[in-house]
């Protein structure tokens, strides 16, 4: 899958092994959940909704996913990937941000809704976003492990991931376009597994 991008070459050993954390997290019906700032919050709602929908496969519902369900609403649904952007807290994240503070709104989310068997990606293109490592450091003390999506240093953002990838660049919109292939290709590599998987 990776041959299909080229200029993820170097990062090719760090995205198997995101791949690898990842299919382990959804064979254990655990979750996926993103956060990132500006770009990176586009991001991770981007990467979302790939993993929500088909993205390159169809994803009907298998027997077991229809049951209970109307024939026409189960052929109008997919199976999907249970990821939760932590971007799209609006009103908590306000709320949060004004009452408390704006550095720990991630965070407080991760401690919410993160189980250990679910797995947090972090986008940060410096690494070094207060409010992603904060996140990472709650996702840690309660044993989920952390995919890290960065920059050329990694940041401090490198010292908390379980898997880091660094993209070979420190310019934001440079370090923005490498993400976007990576999440893609994680993206197909997942959906034809578990096509398989469902199967």
């Amino acid at each position: 899958m990776i041959e299909r991008y080229p200029l993820l070459k170097e990062c090719q050993s760090e995205i198997q092994d995101a791949y690898d954390l990842l299919t382990a997290t959804f064979r254990r019906d655990g979750k996926l959940l993103l956060c990132g700032n500006g770009g990176s919050a586009a991001d991770a709602e981007h990467w979302a909704g790939e993993l929500l929908k088909s993205f390159s496969h169809p994803r009907p519902l298998t027997a077991s996913m229809r049951k209970g369900l109307p024939p026409k609403m189960a052929a109008h649904l997919q199976w999907a990937f249970p990821v939760i952007p932590l971007t799209g807290f609006l009103a908590f994240s306000t709320a949060f941000g004004n009452d408390v503070d704006p550095e720990y709104v991630f965070a407080q989310l991760v401690l919410a809704l993160g189980r250990s068997s679910d797995v947090l990606a972090a986008l940060s293109t410096s690494g070094n976003a207060s409010n992603v490592c904060r996140a990472a450091e709650v996702a840690r003390a309660k044993s989920l492990p952390v995919l890290g999506l960065t920059g050329k240093s990694g940041g401090s953002l490198k010292e908390l991931a379980d898997v880091c990838i660094c993209v070979p660049s420190t310019l934001t919109p440079h370090v923005q376009e490498f993400h976007l292939p990576i999440y893609h290709c994680l993206s197909l590599m997942l959906e034809e597994y578990f096509v398989r998987h469902w199967e």
